[in-house]
């Protein structure tokens, strides 16, 4: 039977592929200069993990219960507090980078921040999903 605490489940998977997959785009572009695509595809998918992190975020607020005693408690808070801070730092770089773009200072020493941003967002959405891989396979937290 289908319930609304599936939706965190089947939506945090989007921000940990377009974060991941955006971040490569643009190290990939720091090798291969000739290839502009690089950095266009990790542009718009800084933008779209930044939208699909607002929604995993919010429908782990909205839709998934939270443990309230045991080992998992500390578990979750951590992948609970990597979910924001991976929200965060994507919303604030992907403005960062579309200011950048519409400024057309994409190719000044500023780039270097919304890079970093772009590599603290990476971790943290692979710390984020890691805690909740741990929830999941070492304490058996389902919906």
């Amino acid at each position: 039977m289908f319930n609304t605490a599936h939706f965190h489940p089947m939506i945090v998977h989007f921000p940990i592929a377009l974060i991941t997959a955006g971040f490569f785009a643009d190290v990939a572009f720091l090798f291969f200069k000739n290839e502009k695509w690089l950095s266009k595809a990790g542009y718009f998918m800084m933008i779209l993990g930044a939208l699909s992190a607002v929604a995993a975020w919010s429908t782990g607020q909205l839709f998934t219960t939270e443990p309230v005693q045991g080992e998992i408690v500390k578990v979750f808070e951590r992948h609970e507090t990597g979910g924001l801070i991976t929200m965060i730092l994507m919303l604030i770089g992907s403005a960062f980078r579309i200011w950048l773009v519409t400024q057309k200072k994409e190719e000044t020493p500023l780039k270097w921040i919304a890079f970093g941003l772009y590599f603290l967002a990476f971790a943290a959405v692979t710390f984020t999903g890691f805690m909740g891989g741990t929830m999941v396979y070492n304490y058996m937290m389902t919906i």
